[in-house]
């Protein structure tokens, strides 16, 4: 069901003319502008990154491990999922690793930053994008399944954030959520990047948990290379000056192929059974019960 941004009223009709006030939010090509706002530079967010990120996510081992472990979980916890909402979609680099491997899923992409959707908007000609800051996600229980992957690391008040995934969720539907773990590993990286905070599986579990969400998977990620990126981490702290944040995926290609190995090796665990307490990313999977 949506809820009009101007006067809230509920509606299931298919379009976004509201039969109460009679307007309707304006586009701008095939994006649906349903905040009342543009976002601003530092929102969160780097809208000049969209552009490097177009030019790196397909070819680094994190994003394309990353997205195999996400399509995995889709299908594994939500197989008959027909509707899918993603939250903060960037460049659409997930969305389309999702639309290749469900097909049949019919797929929205919200992203707050216009930078972010027109490069998704390329990327994906026949999928629905919004404009739309996810504190305030006009829908009321619409998708079977929404994703917010290394998006509410970003906002201050990410249980809003939760509280607002919860109401647009069906009932017997759900969420699959990425985001940092593990704050001793807190650096440059994550001032760079506009993160507010690095999470504990007990503090992501219990915001999710009281947003209305029942958890039935959390495991770490990126795992194995865990001692790496502390490495890493630390090294990038006491070279501040010289900080280059493109090296961070621009890495060679022996080494981005070794590394892409290892994190297949992990997935291949997870999948089978395996959660792991600690890793440089939290996967959590939580569902709404059915009323």
């Amino acid at each position: 069901m949506k809820v009009c941004i101007y006067c809230d009223r509920r509606s299931s009709s298919d379009d976004w003319l509201c039969p109460q006030c009679g307007q309707e939010p304006p586009r701008h090509g095939r994006v649906v502008q349903l905040t009342q706002r543009q976002a601003q530079a530092g929102e969160g967010y780097s809208p000049d990154y969209f552009a490097e990120l177009f030019q790196l996510e397909s070819g680094n081992y994190w994003f394309k491990s990353r997205n195999r472990l996400l399509t995995w979980a889709l299908g594994s916890y939500f197989p008959n999922a027909g509707r899918f909402l993603e939250i903060g979609c960037g460049t659409g680099f997930v969305l389309s690793g999702i639309q290749k491997a469900f097909p049949h899923l019919e797929l929205l992409g919200s992203e707050l930053f216009r930078e972010g959707l027109s490069i998704a908007e390329q990327r994906m000609p026949d999928v629905t994008l919004l404009e739309m800051d996810a504190r305030s996600i006009p829908y009321e229980m619409e998708f079977d399944v929404i994703g917010a992957f290394d998006v509410i690391e970003h906002i201050e008040d990410d249980e809003l954030v939760l509280s607002q995934m919860f109401r647009a969720t069906k009932p017997g539907g759900g969420i699959v959520i990425t985001v940092p773990q593990h704050q001793f590993l807190w650096s440059i990286v994550d001032e760079h990047a506009f993160h507010k905070r690095r999470y504990s599986r007990k503090d992501l579990v219990k915001k999710v948990e009281r947003a209305g969400f029942h958890v039935v998977r959390t495991t770490s990620f990126v795992s194995l290379l865990l001692p790496l990126l502390v490495l890493s981490r630390r090294r990038r702290d006491m070279t501040r000056a010289k900080y280059d944040p493109r090296a961070e995926y621009n890495i060679n290609k022996t080494l981005n192929r070794g590394l892409e190995k290892v994190l297949g090796m992990e997935r291949f665990a997870i999948e089978k059974g395996v959660s792991f307490t600690a890793g440089g990313s939290l996967l959590l999977i939580a569902v709404r019960e059915a009323e």
